[in-house]
């Protein structure tokens, strides 16, 4: 489904580590066969974020075959001088097509003047353009993506032939108490999990609040307004003061 302030982008890179949180604690570290709902929400977060909107991942279509490359890695240990020897499980030659969406966060009414749907989608628009305010990565820092507009569907996939594939129990993301979406998320740390699927190429993604969540802990939400000092007050002649994120 396509909704009016829908963004349609491709971000590709060489190397792509879309790891459960399990693995990514320490130690060796292991690919999802395909990125994450979190993981593009962050890409987008990258290319435009604003306390004011929640970004929505409708769907993803992957586009380049799917591949893996192992890595010989030397991360620095934690508690001692020096570096270990892991090994690490990458995805190679990524290219993927995202489309999605912002809803108002409804978390956030101090920031209820700043919902202007047109000027948010537009500035979103030229910000994929733009390649993304922030650099892009493929799901670890390591892993340098590149953001340009597309027209989601276009081109030849990979796996436009394929009737679907299925990839089991997935993360999907963590829900934050600012973007909470019920009162069992609310003013807590959840994750979410859920069944993933491709179908011709294209994972469709169910929207947070269909997924299966967890609390995990207590959390506060982080305001924006003039009392917390998260916004910068100016003034400026002829204008009252106002707030910028």
């Amino acid at each position: 489904m396509k909704y009016r302030n829908s963004v349609e982008f491709e971000v590709y890179g060489d190397y792509g580590l879309f790891a459960d949180p399990i693995t990514r604690v320490g130690g060796e570290k292991f690919t999802y066969q395909v990125p994450t709902y979190e993981a593009l929400k962050g890409i987008l977060h990258s290319v435009y974020w604003k306390p004011t909107l929640i970004w929505i991942i409708d769907a993803v279509r992957i586009v380049n075959p799917i591949q893996t490359e192992t890595k010989g890695i030397r991360p620095i240990k934690y508690y001692c001088d020096g570096n270990d020897l892991s090994y690490y499980t990458y995805l190679k030659n990524c290219r993927y097509q995202v489309r999605a969406h912002f809803i108002w966060n409804e978390n956030r009414p101090e920031l209820e003047k700043d919902r202007n749907e047109n000027k948010h989608h537009n500035i979103a628009k030229r910000m994929i353009e733009g390649g993304g305010r922030r650099d892009i990565f493929l799901g670890t820092r390591e892993c340098q993506g590149y953001v340009t507009p597309c027209v989601f569907g276009e081109g030849k996939g990979a796996y436009d032939d394929t009737p679907e594939i299925s990839f089991g129990m997935m993360y999907h993301g963590i829900t934050y108490a600012d973007e909470a979406y019920s009162e069992e998320t609310r003013g807590k740390m959840s994750v979410r999990l859920w069944q993933a699927v491709m179908k011709k190429g294209i994972i469709t993604f169910l929207p947070p609040w269909e997924c299966i969540h967890r609390p995990i802990r207590e959390m506060n939400v982080k305001r924006f307004d003039e009392e917390s000092g998260n916004f910068t007050v100016i003034e400026e002649e002829g204008l009252e003061n106002r707030c910028h994120g």
